[in-house]
């Protein structure tokens, strides 16, 4: 997947399991995903979140474009928790999220994560 104006492609490694496939949306919440593009690679640990899974980065954004439901494989900020969230679920979250991107291949590796699993996205 090659990167355009409004789609950048990424990978994220899940330490000791594998890597999946995915891409950040600039339209979805343009100023979050700008600011996480500015900070890539990210890296912190797995916490079970409602739904799937988030990681403290230490962004510190308010919401835009917010969203209360998400899909199976959606990546969103949670400005409540200053932490990115992969959901591996459809689900409703626990406050408004930001939309930020979504996991396009293997998504099953987030089922049975093990909390404290070491996370690192990059560009792809």
């Amino acid at each position: 997947m090659a990167e355009s104006l409004s789609r950048t492609p990424i990978k994220i490694t899940i330490e000791d399991v594998g890597e999946a496939s995915g891409e950040l949306i600039r339209f979805s919440a343009p100023l979050t995903v700008e600011a996480l593009l500015k900070r890539l690679p990210i890296e912190g640990r797995a916490h079970p979140h409602k739904g799937g899974y988030s990681f403290i980065i230490s962004l510190k954004r308010g919401t835009e474009k917010a969203v209360r439901s998400v899909r199976a494989g959606t990546i969103a900020y949670w400005p409540m928790g200053d932490a990115l969230c992969i959901y591996n679920v459809e689900t409703q979250t626990y406050s408004p999220v930001n939309n930020v991107g979504r996991v396009t291949e293997k998504l099953e590796l987030f089922r049975d994560l093990k909390s404290g699993a070491k996370m690192r996205i990059l560009r792809a």
